[in-house]
């Protein structure tokens, strides 16, 4: 016997519960996605790492990635303040959400909000046309950036795996 088939109505109310419901940071950022104590001088050398490491681990090119985060960032800073950023962008090529966390070894100029130098990098990267998913991850890691204990323990740990930890402590 065939189980019964869903109703539209019932489709759209389970679309609608998914796309509210937060999404755990650790769905898209594993272990060996965060990096301690890069060097970049300027926001232009950022961004060329940024693309080309998330290119190394998602095998397409970092020009794909360069251009989609100029693009966003023509837009507005993502640089949250406090020295924090949150660089963002859909990607052609990309199957599922990507994060990757840089604690650079010092601060540099980024156009934030509070005009204040940036140390505390996460890169979001998402397929094209899943925007919910990727304002619930955008919204899960601001929560726990904005958290005092957490980016404190980010900057004070002495390894990627504490830094991890700190990161997506505050998953679902």
């Amino acid at each position: 016997m065939r189980p019964p088939r869903q109703t539209l109505r019932q489709a759209k109310a389970s679309e609608e519960m998914e796309a509210t419901e937060p999404m755990a940071i650790s769905e898209a950022m594993k272990p060996g996605h965060v990096l301690i104590d890069v060097s970049a001088s300027t926001k232009a050398k950022l961004w060329l790492f940024l693309s080309k490491t998330a290119a190394k681990n998602l095998g397409i090119t970092e020009h794909d990635i360069l251009v989609a985060l100029q693009g966003r960032e023509a837009l507005g800073s993502t640089g949250l303040g406090a020295g924090i950023a949150i660089p963002h962008a859909p990607v052609e090529g990309i199957v599922s959400p990507f994060v990757l966390f840089v604690r650079l070894s010092r601060p540099i100029p980024f156009d934030a909000i509070d005009e204040q130098p940036v140390d505390l990098v996460c890169l979001v990267l998402t397929p094209p046309g899943e925007q919910n998913r990727h304002l619930r991850l955008l919204s899960e890691i601001a929560r726990q950036l904005r958290s005092s204990e957490a980016v404190k323990a980010i900057r004070s740990a002495a390894d990627q795996k504490r830094v991890y930890e700190a990161i997506i402590d505050c998953g679902p």
